[in-house]
């Protein structure tokens, strides 16, 4: 992330949130983008594959309330125009953006080290004058970028939680130099120019700001001999599998997190994270709503009147339930406990709706039983059905004679 994209990025906006969005709304919200554009649900088209990934940056920043206080201040402070105002040397058309343009131009990777670091490190010493020995923080290597991957599980899976290998071809760590950027033999030496800090000091007017050291790249350190593999930069793309870990319950749209094993920081900085994003398949029998699994089970007319014990499977075993005598199409029972585990170590239910199977053909003698049934049943309550003919027939009657007498 360059340098300015802080400042002319509306991030609430690329997610469709107000800037008063709770973590879950913002979630929300990128859970649905992140379906409706993901590149497999839209193969070869670069506009949305452009969106998914301005629509990932945004939620990156969002999601991590560290990020997201930064950004918020960023664009609080230069929002509010107050260093166009009075600051010398800058004048009507001063961009504060502009600041940092010279960092982006130092080395390829100085976008990316900004963008790792976070403004805090810019403006802890904005109004202090202070340089490498004032008591900043020292910035060192930046910290790697957020990795995304996408995991299909089977419902049942899903469910009961699994530990799947994951491959990922994405940068690693550089196994020659160990992630120093430096030659095997030699050690990357301290820049004499931030004395380590990986910042310097410059006026800009009356105020003093401090900004990533052009020599070292922000890092604090210079490699004057380079890893012949990864050319000084400490990492290299490669392969890598991960065994990833689901737990019980996953639900399709979940994003499991795993700290540290996302793309290297360059020489030596710490990992950023994979945020690994869960689909799940549909079940050919059950379903699932929250905590609870559903289940449908045809039973037979004679069952609904006469009741029955019902025998139905569950994630892992099987349940018996009693159908009481009476019992209507569509009602649905409980079996508490055999749902979807929970973190605490209770679990949702399983809800099974009885739904009455009409034969298409009976044989002669089922259909003399049902005539003997009939002569011994009740007939059905549709008293309102026959109130609203009566009435439906008294209007049309009033309608004729109306007409009539015309």
């Amino acid at each position: 992330m360059s340098s300015k994209d802080w400042l002319e990025k509306d991030f609430y906006a690329v997610l469709g949130v107000p800037k008063t969005a709770s973590a879950d709304e913002i979630k929300k919200a990128y859970r649905k983008l992140a379906r409706e554009l993901h590149p497999d649900h839209n193969p070869g088209n670069s506009a949305f594959e452009e969106r998914f990934k301005a629509v990932s940056e945004a939620y990156n920043v969002l999601a991590d309330d560290r990020r997201r206080k930064e950004y918020d201040e960023m664009r609080s402070l230069f929002g509010s125009g107050a260093f166009r105002r009075g600051a010398r040397g800058g004048g009507p058309g001063f961009d504060p953006a502009d600041l940092f343009g010279g960092f982006a131009g130092a080395g390829g990777a100085g976008d990316r080290r900004f963008g790792g670091a976070g403004f805090s490190d810019i403006f802890s010493s904005i109004f202090s004058g202070g340089g490498a020995g004032s008591g900043m923080r020292t910035r060192g290597p930046a910290r790697g970028r957020d990795v995304e991957a996408e995991v299909v599980l089977d419902f049942g899976a899903a469910v009961r939680g699994t530990t799947l290998p994951l491959s990922l071809r994405a940068p690693g760590v550089c196994d020659t130099c160990h992630g120093n950027g430096a030659k095997p033999g030699s050690v990357p030496r301290t820049c004499p120019t931030c004395a380590g800090s990986g910042l310097t000091t410059r006026n800009q007017g009356s105020f003093s700001f401090s900004e990533p050291c052009r020599d070292c790249q922000g890092v604090g350190t210079i490699v004057d001999e380079k890893c012949p593999e990864c050319h000084g930069s400490g990492g290299v793309t490669k392969t890598r599998t991960l065994n990833v870990r689901f737990p019980p319950g996953v639900a399709d749209g979940q994003r499991i997190r795993l700290a540290g094993r996302g793309e290297p920081g360059d020489r030596g900085g710490p990992a950023g994270d994979l945020f690994v994003l869960v689909k799940v398949r549909n079940d050919e029998l059950f379903g699932r709503t929250g905590d609870d699994l559903t289940l449908t089970v045809p039973i037979t007319y004679a069952e609904a009147v006469l009741g029955t014990d019902l025998r139905v499977p569950t994630m892992d075993g099987a349940v018996t339930l009693r159908v009481q005598p009476g019992t209507p199409s569509g009602r649905t029972l409980r079996a508490r406990g055999k749902g979807v585990p929970r973190r605490d170590g209770t679990a949702g239910d399983l809800l099974v709706t009885v739904e009455v199977v009409v034969p298409a053909t009976v044989d002669e003698s089922a259909q003399a039983a049902l005539r003997t049934f009939a002569e011994h049943t009740p007939a059905a309550d549709r008293e309102r059905l026959a109130a609203r003919l009566r009435r439906n027939e008294e209007q049309a009657a009033g309608s004729r004679r109306g007409t009539d007498g015309r």
